[in-house]
């Protein structure tokens, strides 16, 4: 049985992963890094410098507060004897534990007038529990059918919004990305069904653990792994997206790059620390001497037994 040692390790554990999954989102949610995801997944804005797609993204984008629960991604509300259906941006203290979209924004078209939802989804690895496929599409789906009575009323589907869900997962073994979307094929003939092929669109990042090489094709790849990345330094991140993406700095991203990089190294220091005590404790059970553990580990005997102590009832 562990004791509360071995709790209070696995809860801080888990309280440092949830601040690092936070930060991240924070990072991926500034709309200069949006834009960039944007102009590499949009067909509309393919090409484009990303500094001008920012002025397209309509307000700030809304990180961890809207439920992706059926029922509860929307919000009414009255104002001047008119009903108001819009999103349900809610603490996440509120209705603690339910599913929230990461980050969520609606961007402008070109056109002035049309819009799209878009879904950044930041994933540390591929989920092992389900498959990642499945919960994008549940996804989209919830953007289209939430947008009834806030986006599209009664029975006008033809003002549903486009949607894009782009899921960007870590520690994969090779750079990829994948796009997923409806396709018609005539079994027989050939008759013009009106409607748009073009409402639910999936895209997915796979970035591997090493930094991708400087090149156009690996563009995307590179930026989000440079920013993710549990190994570089602020500087060095700095330095990367400022040199090859020319991207200004403000305050609130490098506040947000400071944070995750602090909380980067936590990780790796208690991953290293949890993996001495386990060596040194193996030594322990098999009999090995203070001193004899000590030298190996490159430790003093007053660490080690420190150490020992501190385990050992995790053992009982």
């Amino acid at each position: 049985m562990a004791d509360g040692y071995g709790n209070k390790n696995a809860v801080s554990a888990t309280d440092q992963d949830a601040q690092y999954d936070d930060k991240a989102k924070r990072l991926l949610g500034n709309k200069i890094i949006l834009a960039h995801i944007l102009v590499k997944t949009v067909d509309e804005f393919r090409g484009m410098n990303p500094k001008d797609v920012v002025s397209y993204i309509e307000g700030d984008p809304f990180i961890s507060v809207v439920s992706v629960e059926p029922g509860l991604t929307n919000a009414e509300k009255e104002k001047a004897g008119q009903r108001i259906v819009g999103l349900n941006t809610e603490n996440a203290e509120i209705n603690e534990g339910l599913i929230r979209f990461d980050i969520i924004f609606y961007v402008r078209m070109k056109d002035g007038i049309s819009q799209v939802i878009v879904n950044v989804e930041a994933q540390k690895d591929e989920p092992t529990g389900y498959h990642i496929l499945d919960r994008a599409v549940f996804y989209v789906s919830r953007l289209v059918s939430s947008q009834k009575e806030r986006d599209f009323v009664k029975t006008n589907y033809n003002d549903i919004r486009r949607v894009f869900s782009i899921w960007v997962c870590m520690g994969m073994d090779e750079n990829s990305m994948a796009y997923v979307h409806l396709a018609k094929d005539d079994l027989l003939g050939s008759y013009p069904w009106k409607g748009r092929l073009d409402l639910l669109n999936i895209v997915l990042i796979g970035i591997s653990n090493e930094l991708p090489e400087h090149d156009k094709k690996y563009e995307l790849h590179r930026l989000l792994s440079t920013l993710l990345s549990m190994e570089l330094t602020v500087d060095e991140k700095l330095g990367i997206i400022r040199t090859e993406y020319s991207i200004q700095v403000d305050d609130k991203l490098r506040k947000d790059m400071s944070a995750m990089c602090n909380l980067s190294q936590g990780i790796r220091e208690n991953a290293t620390d949890n993996a001495l005590a386990g060596v040194i404790m193996n030594m322990h059970r098999e009999g090995y001497t203070l001193e004899q553990i000590a030298r190996i580990v490159e430790k003093t005997t007053e660490e080690v037994n420190a150490i020992i102590k501190k385990r050992e009832p995790v053992l009982v």
